[in-house]
């Protein structure tokens, strides 16, 4: 698993390409504006899908979608409930801190983010 933790001495970061791979793909989970938004609102509960297609204004199809994405990446559960589904964060405590982290980091930079050309 790749570590982004302070480099406090002198040991470089693993300059094995595939480490970096999990990570990669959290942060490419992450950066759609439809599962934030979802991740966000889990934060105050569960919910079924219907609540947050009508919390949201997202239609069933994309919710759905994106809470399959969020499942297999292990940052929601759901559970049944009669004919539905239950999702909730998998892991609260860091989703939060993760979501207020990035908060910070847009504190700090500002624009600059929005303004990054090398997107995909």
């Amino acid at each position: 698993m790749a570590s982004f933790r302070a480099i406090e001495d002198s040991t470089p970061p693993t300059s094995e390409p595939a480490a970096i791979n999990p990570a990669a793909s959290l942060f490419h989970a992450l950066g759609d504006r439809s599962r934030l938004l979802i991740l966000q609102h889990l934060q105050l509960g569960e919910h079924k899908v219907a609540d947050l297609t009508e919390h949201l204004g997202l239609s069933q199809s994309t919710v759905s979608k994106h809470l399959a994405c969020l499942r297999e990446c292990g940052l929601v559960d759901f559970r049944p409930e009669g004919r539905a589904s239950v999702y909730t964060l998998s892991h609260p405590g860091a989703v939060v801190e993760l979501l207020a982290s990035a908060e910070k980091v847009l504190a700090l930079t500002g624009d600059a983010v929005t303004l990054c050309q090398l997107r995909d």
